[in-house]
């Protein structure tokens, strides 16, 4: 009993020396870019860990009021695209995985298995058919163009986190459904999506990061500069103000905190859904 007992507390000693190191790989460049946007260049070359003295607030200032950069216009931009694709994986996830979970076909394995598939290939390697897919149905520079490849590739996640949920709901919940006269689309809308509220907004918020740090897909897509997302307009503006540092990192604090806001208040149903996710599948 003692061996294992101090088993234990070294495996706890270890796990947390683990989370601090993780916290402190996280909260170094974290502080470099925050502290840095409040920091002439002077000041960031010689202290780049110190402490501003004194704080200059003029690069959040002039990007905020727009006179410097078009954070504003990027950051709409950003919206627009996520929450189009958070829109698109969550009808089109839900149906799917109702559908894998609950409705009996010949084919359900068999198209469960090529969903599992997507998981496996990154965007990089679809860039060439994808390109010429958009410029067919003539999708290039435009945001739904940037929104359809987005939730494609996000699809095969939120499908097999709503079967895995679905499939597990006891069969008599369906069967009291239809006694009370609801078909399938009366017990989806009634009593599957109620009760799948948790994953739906985990794979919500899920979505909505991915996007939101997406450069790759905005990149191939878009030519103008006035639907530049947030990751795009980074690259201009570093493209701007390349020797201006203090500039660039401030101008990334403000990219990141929207999507730090959001995942920090979404978090306790990113947890409650993965938990019950994985309890469900």
């Amino acid at each position: 009993m003692r061996s294992l007992t101090s088993q234990n507390r070294t495996m706890a000693v270890v796990m947390y020396l683990a989370c601090v190191v993780t916290a402190l790989v996280i909260a170094i460049p974290l502080s470099i870019a925050v502290l840095g946007g409040f920091k002439t260049m002077g000041q960031l070359k010689v202290e780049p860990l110190g402490i501003p003295h004194p704080f200059l607030t003029n690069q959040y200032a002039d990007l905020l009021t727009g006179t410097l950069g078009s954070f504003w216009r990027e950051l709409a931009n950003s919206l627009i695209v996520g929450a189009g694709t958070v829109a698109v994986v969550l009808v089109v996830g839900t149906l799917a995985g109702y559908a894998l979970a609950r409705i009996r076909f010949r084919l359900n394995r068999l198209l469960y298995g090529y969903f599992q598939l997507g998981l496996l290939f990154p965007l990089a390697v679809a860039i060439l058919p994808l390109y010429l897919q958009l410029r067919t149905f003539h999708l290039l520079d435009t945001r739904l163009g940037v929104i359809l490849p987005q939730a494609a590739f996000q699809l095969a996640m939120m499908i097999m986190l709503l079967r895995g949920f679905i499939k597990a709901i006891p069969d008599e919940l369906e069967e009291a459904a239809a006694l009370d006269g609801y078909g399938r689309f009366g017990f989806l809308f009634r009593i599957v999506l109620p009760l799948s509220t948790p994953i739906l907004a985990t794979a919500a918020v899920l979505t909505l990061v991915v996007s939101w740090n997406n450069f790759f897909t905005p990149l191939l897509v878009f030519n103008s500069l006035r639907k530049f997302t947030l990751p795009m307009g980074i690259m201009d503006f570093m493209g701007q103000h390349a020797s201006d540092w203090n500039m660039i990192l401030a101008f990334l604090t403000l990219a990141m905190v929207p999507a730090v806001v959001i995942y920090i208040a979404s978090q306790r149903y990113i947890v409650e859904g993965l938990t019950r996710g994985a309890i469900k599948g």
